[in-house]
């Protein structure tokens, strides 16, 4: 499935990789995208869907740093998120992955997060990759919302990045 919501490109179901690719153009330059990235005070407003809220517990943003939080939707469910950097390249590149990718069994499914940012002046064209364990953990994850939870997410990053 590719999609193009006029704003987020999506490719969810290449039947050979267990990948999910998002793309999509910010309004803002690079330095200030980064920056909505890598701060726990903008990551709280924008991480999750339409209504979720964050409690961001931890984010060091250095190769081996943590970043802990706790994510929560409308129906008060929590979920306590745990990742580490893997690569940080500022303003251009970003890569964390679930603690335990690699070594989960069982949902929800772990993934591996590849974020590159490329500088088109007044706006950053944002580049997702997210590497699952398997074909069968990327489609369930797209089951269970996660393209249309990041595709509302970038929407209130780019309203809130508009505003910095």
């Amino acid at each position: 499935m590719k999609s193009d919501t006029g704003k987020m490109v999506i490719e969810a179901d290449r039947a050979d990789e267990a990948i999910v690719i998002m793309s999509r153009m910010f309004d803002a330059p690079i330095d200030r995208v980064w920056e909505c990235f890598t701060k726990p005070e903008h990551v709280k407003v924008w991480f999750g869907g339409a209504g979720f809220s964050n409690r961001v517990l931890e984010m060091e943003v250095r190769p081996g740093g943590h970043w802990r939080h706790v994510m929560i939707p409308p129906n008060g469910q929590e979920f306590h998120l745990d990742y580490v950097y893997v690569e940080v390249k500022k303003p251009t590149r970003l890569v964390w992955q679930t603690s335990d990718f690699g070594k989960r069994k069982g949902p929800p499914p772990a993934n591996r997060t590849d974020v590159t940012l490329e500088d088109i002046g007044d706006k950053t064209k944002w580049r997702m990759v997210a590497t699952f364990q398997s074909i069968e953990e990327r489609d369930l994850s797209v089951k269970m919302g996660y393209t249309s939870t990041l595709t509302q997410g970038c929407e209130k990053f780019n309203d809130l990045v508009k505003t910095l």
